[in-house]
């Protein structure tokens, strides 16, 4: 394989024995060498390419540790209900006649990304959705993945009733006369949808039943979206059997289009153990990282659980997944068994039951556990100091505060300004990582930096400023402290000799940039073990 020089550039390492360079040099799927230009020509050798970066920022190829990237392929060739491109209830029943036009009758229409907390008419009902389409059944999002709403063919498909009870961890909305109005949140949606999986009441379940030739036709598809912003490897937070078979099949097919890491879901805990499978398990391309739990639901659904309830009547009590002594011996017997236990917390009541299963599951981990608390959305001053007894890394998604803050402020009030402290966290000597969440907001790394740095809402309210962190924290926490969290340190995340040459080059010099001017930045040429594939 030929060598690479990219030269001309302001190269950020995130190496701190050398943090700064202006050229980079790669061969054979390594970083050779960051350095002066003359240094990095010398190391590339004869015949390499050569790339002028015109004084463009050169980084890591980003990491993003919290990743749905089946179900954010899948999304992307669904219908986009995302806000502000749907703006109200009947700005989705357009939406969603327009797809059922071109859509035979009889098969599902699915849209993703809704976000009915900004609806001027409030959310949505399948009598809503009825007015679209009677001939197709029809699912469509919550943005936070945790609820969705259905029309009346949808219910009659999945031979659902009024008098259907609540499952265990979620619920069936009715109207003040008990009528089921559509909507449906957590562990309920078991119940709606062609599955793949059972995972019973282990968290939210969005793996329908498929064809696997679509989902590797999309996950392909993804590819662009993904390379075009500098993403090199994602974690996928909750990977069942669906996702690992369409993964082994695209890395089989040479169609995988990104490093791909994942997080077994806990409801398949038994059966690895059974197996004798625990991670890290793998290799560079594709490989298992830890196991995901959750412990309450969402902060945009009103099912996070926080010891005083929120929302604009203190309405929302929240909910859990698991009976707390569950969680504790969920999480313990993972441990046991030698996996990363990652936990799914927003409010500070599920944070206590998360802290207690840690600190169970610390008794019998080895040396080094890293356990990850997921969206870590609202931990007290006291809850967040005890992380670092056990390491805890806290996987943030700063978009949540930009997408949905003002509904935060709303709901939460001075609470809001506590979201994800990821200042505090820092202060405190943690490494917190940055993430998406795709699909639930924009997968775009540089929206979650300048989220992370800005800490103000789309309407532009702020939101925890004082909670916010400068531009080269945030790019570390995209970069070498996602490699932490997701166990590959030594080889990803950083512009070090013999690190595997995952690199972004951005569109521009970002340093000095504003959190506006953040979010208007691309990758004008991202290069993946070591081969460019993606020119802007």
């Amino acid at each position: 394989m030929s060598g690479l020089l990219i030269h001309n550039a302001a190269v950020l390492t995130m190496d701190d024995s050398r943090p700064r360079a202006e050229a980079l040099a790669v061969r054979d799927g390594r970083v050779l060498l960051a350095g002066t230009a003359e240094q990095a020509r010398a190391a590339a050798g004869p015949g390499a390419t050569e790339i002028d970066a015109g004084g463009r920022t050169v980084l890591p190829g980003f990491i993003d540790p919290h990743n749905h990237l089946l179900s954010t392929a899948e999304s992307l060739a669904a219908v986009d209900a995302r806000y502000p491109r749907v703006g109200s209830a009947a700005e989705l029943v357009a939406a969603v006649a327009a797809e059922a036009a071109r859509t035979p009758a009889g098969q599902w229409i699915r849209a993703f990304s809704m976000d009915d907390a900004k609806y001027p008419g409030g959310r949505p009902t399948r009598r809503d959705l009825d007015a679209a389409t009677t001939e197709h059944p029809v699912i469509v999002y919550h943005v936070s993945g945790h609820q969705a709403v259905v029309n009346s063919a949808a219910l009659a498909w999945s031979g659902i009733g009024e008098d259907v009870p609540d499952p265990a961890g979620g619920s069936f909305v009715r109207d003040e006369g008990g009528r089921l109005t559509g909507m449906v949140t957590d562990a309920a949606m078991e119940l709606l949808l062609p599955l793949a999986v059972d995972i019973g009441c282990h968290g939210p379940n969005f793996h329908t039943d498929l064809p696997t030739e679509h989902l590797l036709g999309w996950l392909s598809d993804a590819a662009r979206p993904y390379l075009s912003a500098g993403v090199t490897t994602v974690c996928d937070p909750q990977v069942s059997a669906r996702e690992l078979r369409v993964y082994r099949a695209a890395r089989d097919a040479g169609t995988l289009p990104l490093r791909t890491f994942g997080m077994p879901l806990s409801h398949q805990l038994d059966a690895l153990t059974q197996a004798g499978l625990a991670s890290p398990f793998g290799d560079d391309w594709l490989r298992l990282t830890g196991m995901k739990f959750y412990s309450d639901g969402t902060l945009l659904g009103g099912t996070a659980k926080f010891t005083v309830p929120y929302g604009e009547r203190g309405q929302f009590a929240g909910s859990l997944y698991h009976h707390p002594d569950q969680l504790v011996d969920l999480v313990t017997r993972a441990a046991r068994e030698g996996w990363q236990v990652a936990i799914h917390t927003q409010g500070d009541a599920a944070m206590e039951h998360t802290l207690a299963a840690i600190a169970s599951a610390a008794k019998v981990s080895g040396p080094d556990p890293r356990p990850r608390v997921e969206h870590c959305g609202y931990p007290t001053v006291e809850q967040a100091k005890r992380f670092t007894e056990y390491g805890v890394i806290p996987v943030n998604q700063p978009n949540f505060l930009y997408d949905s803050g003002r509904d935060f402020l709303r709901r939460l009030g001075d609470r809001a300004h506590r979201l994800q402290p990821m200042r505090e966290e820092l202060d405190l000597g943690l490494r917190p990582a940055l993430s998406s969440d795709a699909f639930v907001s924009s997968l775009r790394p540089m929206d979650t930096i300048a989220n992370a740095v800005g800490r103000t809402t789309r309407e532009g309210d702020e939101i925890g400023a004082d909670q916010a962190v400068t531009l080269h924290e945030a790019l570390r926490a995209h970069t070498l402290d996602a490699a932490h969290a997701v166990g590959m340190e030594d080889r990803l995340g950083a512009l070090r000799p013999g690190y595997l040459a995952d690199v972004v080059v951005l569109d521009r010099a970002v340093e000095g940039l504003g959190p506006d001017e953040l979010r208007s930045v691309n990758a004008w040429l991202t290069v993946l073990d070591g081969k460019v594939v993606h020119r802007a």
